[in-house]
């Protein structure tokens, strides 16, 4: 048996899919070993302090969302920045809006791999797309989360019979890792958004809860109103709002929101490597 004496969930999460299905899958192999358990969340700026290290004998779950195809390229420099496995085992995990998690996996898993960490499972999960409602609604749902309860068993049961370190884990992806996936409208030509910022429309209350989950540190605390930095199009803001008042209104932007929900209705399945 490889001993483990700790598991960590570390994750970026803007909406919360990706922390909850990190956590779940941390605290559950945690449990199956009766070790300590922690969390990581490097989301928000605030969280992002000095490089953190593990160490041999630990197993940490490793979680980020797919944002076109890839690891965010805002989020990228974090996890090979942030992070140094030092001889940890690691468990790459991604969360993909329906349509699909590309090369996210592959890349998520090379780059622990470059920072010291071995990997020995990974996984990609459909969750409710950051765009839409109609876009994995309601998921991880009851089908998913049994697939995480079956994950978690048979990932421990590896674990339970490694005698030694196993070549890094074989995922689905290409490499080397192409270009991020380009957007296309509703009328098939590629859709170029990157400068759209969501806009705030009458009834901001002040509350400044978007400044304080823009992943970016963007918006402006002393006028939410304005979007100064980065926008990566997470929509924490959004769905964080307490009086629902963040959108977007930008031409492009909408247009392939349409063409995903139009075009990726159908339920995407999780997929395991173990």
């Amino acid at each position: 048996m490889m001993e483990i004496n700790k598991v960590h969930a570390v994750y970026f999460s803007a909406t919360g899919n990706t922390k909850r299905l990190t956590e779940e899958i941390a605290g559950g192999i945690a449990s199956k070993f009766g070790v300590a358990y922690e969390v990581y969340d490097f989301t928000r700026p605030a969280d992002r302090g000095e490089q953190k290290q593990f160490y041999e004998q630990e197993l940490v779950v490793f979680g980020t969302p797919v944002y076109a195809g890839r690891v965010p390229n805002k989020v990228l420099p974090m996890v090979q920045s942030l992070f140094e496995g030092s001889g940890a085992l690691a468990i790459p995990i991604v969360t993909f809006g329906n349509r699909s998690f590309d090369n996210g996996l592959i890349e998520l898993r090379n780059e622990l791999e470059k920072h010291g960490f071995h990997t020995i499972a990974g996984a990609a999960f459909a969750a409710e797309h950051a765009f839409s409602h109609k876009l994995a609604a309601g998921r991880p749902d009851e089908k998913d989360w049994k697939e995480v309860q079956q994950f978690i068993e048979k990932t421990a049961d590896k674990i339970d019979r490694m005698t030694e370190i196993p070549k890094r884990i074989s995922v689905k992806g290409e490499e080397p890792i192409p270009d991020y996936y380009r957007p296309l409208g509703i009328d098939g030509k590629p859709a170029v958004f990157l400068k759209a910022k969501p806009k705030t429309a009458d009834g901001c209350t002040g509350c400044k809860t978007c400044v304080s989950v823009c992943p970016m540190g963007s918006i402006d605390p002393d006028d939410p109103t304005k979007v100064h930095g980065i926008c990566i199009k997470c929509h924490a803001c959004i769905k964080e709002c307490p009086a629902g008042v963040k959108y977007f209104d930008d031409e492009a932007f909408l247009s392939h929101v349409q063409m995903l929900e139009q075009t990726y209705r159908r339920r995407a399945e999780n997929e395991f490597f173990l």
